[in-house]
């Protein structure tokens, strides 16, 4: 667990080992996809997240640093953000999220984590 943005942190409870993949993301002010992949990497953890028709299809990356809460009976993340931040989040790059600095610094000013 971490206080960065791209970990997870204490209060969301990930249990270790977990597979992500299918949990339904709930923003603070309601329902906003399904998980599509996620990662645990240390310091680089994340969800991307299928919006589907909510905003014409779409895919975020949300940072482990965003999610709340897990619900594994419900199998439901809960978000720290609202359903318009995640609408207006920066577009999903399957192309530069594994690795690139620059991208992960973007989501990470977008999301309010300072940059590194």
């Amino acid at each position: 667990m971490t206080d960065s943005i791209w970990g997870f942190h204490d209060a969301a409870d990930y249990p270790a080992g977990t597979d992500l993949t299918g949990f339904k993301v709930e923003a603070i002010d309601g329902t906003i996809g399904k998980v599509d992949k996620h990662s645990v990497e240390v310091d680089a953890a994340y969800l991307v997240v299928d919006t589907g028709v909510w905003i014409f299809g779409k895919h975020v990356l949300l940072p482990a640093g965003t999610i709340s809460s897990i619900d594994l009976d419900e199998t439901t993340i809960y978000l720290s953000r609202t359903k318009d931040d995640i609408k207006h989040a920066p577009e999903f790059d399957k192309e530069k999220h594994i690795g690139d600095k620059d991208y992960h610094e973007q989501l990470a000013g977008y999301y309010g984590a300072p940059h590194s």
